[in-house]
């Protein structure tokens, strides 16, 4: 079986949602997945060596420059099929099903499954992704070529799937929800008094500071204005309150730095070393603008907060995530204008929270997930 990725750069995501999600099945669950990564000639080499250190059988190849050249890799593909055997395709996103689609037309491929990670169309047209016109004119019948054309589907989330039946007309059961997940080597930490304020003495807070952190740049973000009003409030009101951004400097993060010195601050760390970090904090910050992309999305920050211990500051209607945090009490649900008041989150809370990512956001929680995924593909 392979996994194919098309055009998707290695990030701290690529790594935690394609390279340990094929390790952690060949391991786990015999899947004998070939990761095939088509990747930006842009730093080839240099992402082909990040990609093959995690998954040493990766095959890693160069894409046409232009995205509007995707078509070419269906030969590629092709070839590699031809020459492995392989007869089964997990796509990453529209334009690899889209390659793996157009092979299964030509017999080259028995099954297909889109690993849908979004609303593509939506995306593109809301957030500018491309500028391409007429790729971004042709997004959303491809999308729904992908979704209603392969044999299975991997969604990121339950709003995911209702997004494919009010927009496609998807009207099957062939799919299987599976949120963004934690490394497969994820352990519950330590959650004692002095790990705790040992954690936040690392990074600079006093023990009774509360500390939110938010994990992400805010560059460009149009309605930062609305979280940066309510957080704002809050630390105006509460002097021992901190703010620590996850994130190089921005002109954002530059305003509310000079609006409350001493109480906002920024550093930007390495993917390996977020986790440390978060857990000197006593909440995750996830906030984003009402938009059909935000609505469908699994962003991985969710359970990276809440498996350092973090309960999360949520808007509202961000997949399926705003209402797991009313459902299981880990966090606050907030929109524009509104008030909110905090506590200290105590280490047995911080346990909690944890344990609620291994339980929801591991790769072993979502194992019968994936069992049922390969159980499909392997069907003859």
């Amino acid at each position: 079986m392979i996994y194919l990725t098309y055009n998707d750069q290695p990030s701290g995501v690529f790594s935690s949602q394609v390279n340990d999600v094929c390790n952690y099945l060949n391991k786990t669950a015999d899947a004998r997945i070939k990761l095939v990564a088509i990747i930006s000639l842009h730093q080839f080499m240099e992402n082909r060596r990040k990609i093959r250190k995690e998954v040493p059988d990766a095959l890693v190849l160069p894409a046409l420059p232009k995205a509007k050249y995707w078509k070419f890799s269906i030969l590629v593909v092709g070839v590699i099929c031809l020459l492995t055997g392989q007869r089964q395709i997990i796509s990453r996103n529209i334009m690899a099903t889209l390659i793996a689609l157009r092979l299964k037309k030509a017999g080259l491929v028995k099954k297909v499954c889109l690993d849908g990670r979004g609303a593509i169309a939506a995306e593109w047209n809301e957030y500018q992704v491309v500028p391409d016109e007429n790729m971004k004119k042709a997004i959303f019948g491809q999308e729904k070529e992908a979704v209603l054309e392969s044999d299975f589907r991997i969604a990121v989330s339950s709003k995911l799937v209702n997004y494919w039946k009010t927009s496609f007309g998807y009207a099957g059961n062939n799919h299987v929800v599976i949120p963004c997940t934690l490394g497969s080597d994820f352990e519950v930490p330590e959650f004692t008094d002095n790990a705790i304020t040992n954690a936040a003495a690392a990074q600079g807070f006093a023990k009774n500071d509360l500390v939110m952190i938010y994990s992400g740049s805010t560059a460009g973000w149009q309605s930062f204005a609305v979280l940066g009003d309510i957080l704002g409030k809050v630390l105006k009101e509460n002097p021992t309150h901190r703010l620590l951004f996850l994130a190089k400097e921005d002109e954002n993060i530059s305003k509310m730095k000079a609006d409350f010195p001493g109480q906002v601050s920024n550093k930007w760390v390495g993917h390996k070393e977020v986790q440390q970090v978060l857990m000197a904090g006593d909440y995750g910050i996830l906030y984003r603008e009402n938009s059909v992309t935000n609505q469908v999305a699994s962003p991985t920050k969710f359970a990276e907060y809440l498996a350092a211990g973090l309960p999360v500051i949520i808007s509202d209607n961000l997949g399926d995530y705003s209402d797991f945090v009313k459902n299981h009490q880990c966090g606050n649900v907030i929109g524009p204008g509104q008030q909110i008041t905090l506590a200290k989150t105590v280490s047995a809370n911080k346990l909690r929270m944890a344990k609620l990512a291994e339980t929801h956001f591991t790769k072993k929680s979502q194992l019968e997930q994936y069992n049922k995924l390969i159980a499909f593909m392997n069907k003859n």
